[in-house]
Parts: structure tokens; C-alpha cells; sequence
């Protein structure tokens, strides 16, 4: 595989990992802080911006994995698709860790 196939892993990873919570909320019509609100990433949107947002994630996420070759059969492109999952995962816990209380 070429680099770029490794950063397309990585990114799919990411956005397929964001599709969950923003998603999740929107569908349990809850509003959710996306980069849409005021100010971005700290404002609450509502839950129709969320699902938008989680379903867009999803789209590009799949197309990543597509360009990635992912599954493919070649472990590294998917230990570097699981990293990016795991560096999202933790950088939005720690994010939103505030907006529990």
C-alpha cells in the first residue's frame, strides 16, 4: 500500500468514530455540541444537525475505507484505522468530559 492509503485508514477511522455520538443523540433527539453550534464544538446543535452531521461522518468515513483499502487483508492499514478510532474516541471523552455535569 502507498502512504496516502495508510492516512485514508487513519481518517476513516476518525470519522466512522465521530459518526457515533453525534448520531446517537440526534436520534434520541437530544441536542449535542457539532461544529455548527455557537461556538463550534462547545454550542449545543439541534438534533436534526446532529444526525445530519453523524450520517455526513458515516459517508466519508466509508468512502475513506474504500480509498484506505482497509479490509483488504492488510494488517496495518487496519491497526492504523483502529488507531485513528482510538485517537478520536479519546480526544472527544476528554472533550465532552466537562458536558456530563
Amino acid at each position: 500500500m502507498k502512504w496516502y492509503h495508510y492516512i485514508a485508514c487513519f481518517f476513516a477511522g476518525v470519522f466512522l468514530a465521530n459518526t457515533v455520538p453525534h448520531f446517537v443523540h440526534g436520534i434520541s433527539g437530544d441536542s449535542f455540541p457539532s461544529p455548527f453550534a455557537n461556538p463550534p464544538g462547545r454550542g449545543l446543535s439541534s438534533p436534526l444537525v446532529n444526525v445530519l452531521w453523524g450520517l455526513g461522518n458515516l459517508v466519508a468515513g466509508y468512502v475513506l475505507c474504500r480509498v484506505g483499502k482497509v479490509f483488504k487483508a492488510n494488517i496495518w492499514g487496519l491497526l492504523v484505522f483502529f488507531a485513528g478510532i482510538a485517537y478520536i474516541s479519546i480526544t472527544l471523552a476528554h472533550a465532552f468530559a466537562s458536558k456530563a455535569h
